[in-house]
């Protein structure tokens, strides 16, 4: 029987390994691996890409959103105890972020359709300690819109974008700075994963930081080297050692050409889905207006309960086909945060999707196996 494997990376990166096996040859023989221009050029090209006026590579996705508000505090835009508006359905690393910066979660329920954060979820939870906003772009659909952009202006909140699934993705609304720039450079600073099964992934752990602010740009690169601006020269006390190196530099400046073609792929394989899934009981993802909006990431379906999930994997895995589940238990009940305020509270739409939320493959699944991937989901009845 055919398997059809949720991200099979060696096949992900294989119309790219040429390229790739060349850029690590070249750094292999310069004798330079740490800095460089291997590193500057990428943060170069990762710049005109985006939109964004500075790029500062780090060690991965979780610095560089640590880095970003360790920066604004390191520079007094924020202070210790100040909170952050952000998705209870995210992933644990934006809310790691947020705290180890000193700064609190406010945590608020999704919009059901979207599992997005919404302009009104937004507004009805900005108090005075409510000092900035991470829309994070989960699955690769861009958290950003309008409303939300007036919310924003209207209280004066600075924007963290954590969009470690979405890079490629465009929004059909300005971001603060008046440009429709690409995620990551639509707020005041933006978070890049390139962990490896990201659209855009590295060998190995890989991050950024995109922004408009020169001085953020320059606290994060102070942060991420021992907190100094030049060797020997230390300017912040908090400084950590989160540096990209010129290997995942090269690798990710050759992937970059990359991501135009990649993102239409996997637009490709969910528009397969969205016409062949025909089954009752499984709720597929809302299709934003406009394509470019989504880089899908994940192809996220709901089933109607956890029990009826596991039906539904074991089902689909009888027919070969893997499938994973992104979140399984929201940040909010981890027991690492057991006792938090902030963690006691009830978040219902939250806790639904945690039960109900299936991913199906999509990084390397041709038009043949999402045909069989769409008809092994109509094949699926609740026990």
């Amino acid at each position: 029987m055919k398997r059809i494997s949720f991200c099979d990376l060696a096949k992900l990166n294989l119309p790219m390994m040429a390229e790739i096996e060349r850029s690590l040859l070249r750094v292999a023989r310069s004798g330079r691996y740490i800095g460089g221009t291997e590193v500057s050029d990428f943060e170069e090209k990762l710049c005109r890409l985006t939109g964004a006026g500075y790029a500062v590579g780090t060690g991965n996705g979780l610095d560089a959103l640590k880095l970003i508000m360790r920066g604004w505090i390191a520079t007094g835009v924020l202070q210790y105890g100040d909170e952050v508006i952000v998705a209870a359905n995210t992933y644990i690393a934006s809310i790691l972020a947020i705290e180890d910066a000193g700064l609190v979660p406010r945590l608020v329920d999704p919009d059901p359709e979207t599992m997005l954060l919404s302009a009104e979820g937004i507004e009805r939870h900005v108090t005075d300690k409510v000092k900035a906003v991470m829309p994070v772009h989960l699955y690769g659909r861009v958290d950003w819109n309008e409303d939300i952009a007036d919310v924003v202006r209207s209280h004066g909140l600075l924007v963290i974008e954590d969009c470690a699934q979405a890079i490629g993705a465009r929004p059909s609304a300005a971001g603060v700075c008046g440009r429709r720039n690409m995620a990551g450079a639509l707020g005041h600073a933006g978070a890049l994963s390139f962990y490896p099964t990201k659209n855009i992934g590295a060998l190995g752990d890989a991050g950024a930081v995109l922004t408009d602010d020169k001085e953020l740009a320059q606290a994060v690169r102070a942060l991420s080297n021992y907190g100094s601006d030049r060797r020997y020269h230390n300017i912040i006390a908090e400084g950590c050692n989160s540096r990209l190196d010129p290997i995942q530099s090269a690798v990710l400046s050759v992937k970059l050409d990359y991501l135009e073609s990649v993102g239409r792929r996997r637009r490709e394989v969910a528009a397969i889905y969205d016409r062949l899934i025909d089954n009752f009981v499984v709720v597929k993802p809302e299709i934003p207006e406009t394509a470019e909006e989504h880089v899908w990431h994940q192809y996220v379906v709901k089933v109607p309960d956890r029990w009826c999930r596991e039906s539904f994997r074991q089902h689909l895995e009888r027919k070969g086909v893997q499938t994973d589940v992104h979140y399984a238990v929201p940040p909010h009940l981890q027991p690492c945060y057991r006792g938090r305020i902030w963690a006691q509270q009830e978040f219902h739409v939250t806790c639904d999707l945690a039960d109900r939320v299936v991913s199906l493959p999509v990084a390397t699944v041709s038009d043949d196996e999402a045909v069989m991937v769409a008809e092994a989901v109509n094949g699926w009845r609740i026990p």
